[in-house]
């Protein structure tokens, strides 16, 4: 695995070297969007690790330029802990996953190959669709509006990031503790039963069953797994 940490942070990129190094991931290191950018130029690598707060050119400018030029290569945010609004931008823009900031480096390396198995060759990560299909449903992530055969769903904001997030993370297995940290961020003052509300919130517009699910599962002292088939439709 060849991976391209975008991040102005040289202490950083020392720890992770010598974490990632031993598991089989080769870490380039570009201090700024810029150099990130030119870097990328020249292809060849599997993910890049993008950090928002970022001296010159942020690390949202940079995702934008990647997306809007057509590069499909998997990117996940590196952000502060309890910014939703980075969190939210950078999901819209196709970012493919985001970790928070202080995070351990075998979560990132999890993370990592999760995006890396959700990759498919030739083709638009999920998290750069604008619009994503999966059974009778289908999500327009532009407008943040989805629908059920003709109907549309009526959500409240968090069940309907939520539902974005578990679309374009088909299969994958998601505990509660990742969930709120997509919903709220750990700095907000919430339980992992704020979670388990969304969850039947969604269920409940879905018509789901959670002992036959045709959306999201339920993973027995784990969490949840959206185990519909993903289509993006262009």
């Amino acid at each position: 695995m060849r991976v391209l940490l975008i991040d102005d942070d040289a202490r950083l990129a020392e720890l992770l070297v010598g974490y990632l190094q031993p598991q089989g991931v080769a870490l380039v290191h570009a201090g700024g969007g810029q150099a990130g950018l030119a870097q990328l130029q020249g292809g060849g690598f599997d993910a890049v690790l993008l950090d928002v707060m970022m001296p010159g050119m942020d690390g949202l400018a940079v995702l934008r330029k990647l997306r809007d030029a057509g590069h499909r290569v998997p990117v996940i945010m590196l952000t502060a802990r309890g910014d939703e609004a980075d969190r939210v931008v950078g999901l819209e823009l196709g970012a493919d996953d985001y970790v928070a900031k202080p995070f351990s480096p075998r979560e990132l390396l999890a993370r990592l190959r999760a995006v890396l198995r959700r990759a498919r060759p030739g083709r638009k990560p999920l998290s750069a669709a604008p619009t994503l299909r999966a059974g009778d449903l289908r999500m327009d992530r532009i407008s943040r509006r989805a629908w059920l055969r003709d109907t549309e769903l009526v959500l409240t904001p968090k069940a309907m990031l939520l539902l974005d997030y578990l679309i374009t993370h088909p299969d994958e297995l998601m505990s509660r503790d990742r969930l709120l940290e997509v919903l709220w961020g750990f700095d907000f003052p919430v339980g992992t039963r704020a979670v388990d509300n969304r969850i039947a919130e969604l269920r409940r517009a879905l018509g789901d069953d959670p002992a036959r699910p045709a959306w999201i599962a339920t993973i027995p002292g784990q969490g949840y797994r959206f185990v519909a088939r993903v289509d993006d439709l262009r």
